[in-house]
């Protein structure tokens, strides 16, 4: 068996999620989607870090839109600051940024927030169910700040999973991994 190192894993996730991408899209953002919601109605949190997708991660602003109309939950997104996030209040107008990734306006307030919930996007996961992301560590330091470990959703569009562990233990860990074909309860799987 061959070993892969991360930066590999990372380039043939890339790939497949780039192909994954072009292949029922919609259907694939709803049943996700629909599957976040599911998740929340169970976990019932009042503070929920969602994020603006880019071109190859799961499109949950229909879920952001409707989660909005309901007065239960409060939506925060990633603002990136340097080389780290803050989180902000999901509101328009947005704006294209740094990696092509959209962000509301900032009002230079800021938010400390107890998070509840966070769904993240990922481009792979390994055995020990943490997130392979695009390399910058934006993530991982943003959840090495926080008193309190929100539950965590990983989402992607076709599951990537690494058979060896790639990941370091600063690296983000899941609660869920949802993708088109199939939800893990990442806390379950690990007591099996």
């Amino acid at each position: 068996m061959k070993i892969i190192t991360k930066s590999d894993f990372r380039k043939d996730c890339i790939k497949k999620l780039k192909f994954c991408s072009k292949t029922s899209k919609l259907k694939k953002d709803k049943y996700i989607s629909n599957e976040i919601l599911k998740i929340i109605k169970f976990e019932k949190p009042k503070n929920i870090l969602l994020y603006l997708p880019l071109d190859m991660e799961v499109d949950i602003r229909p879920l952001i839109n409707g989660l909005r109309k309901e007065r239960n939950y409060k939506i925060f997104v990633p603002y990136m600051v340097g080389d780290s996030l803050k989180i902000v209040p999901f509101r328009l107008p947005l704006k294209t940024k740094k990696y092509k990734i959209k962000e509301p306006n900032f009002s230079n307030f800021s938010y400390k927030v107890n998070l509840d919930l966070a769904i993240v996007p990922i481009i792979g996961y390994d055995e020990s169910f943490r997130r392979v992301g695009f390399g910058v560590g934006f993530y991982d330091r943003f959840f090495s700040s926080l008193k309190k470990r929100p539950k965590t959703i990983f989402t992607q569009l076709c599951s990537c999973k690494a058979t060896n562990i790639l990941t370091l233990k600063h690296d983000i860990k899941a609660d869920y991994i949802i993708s088109s074909t199939k939800q893990l309860n990442a806390s379950k799987v690990r007591q099996a």
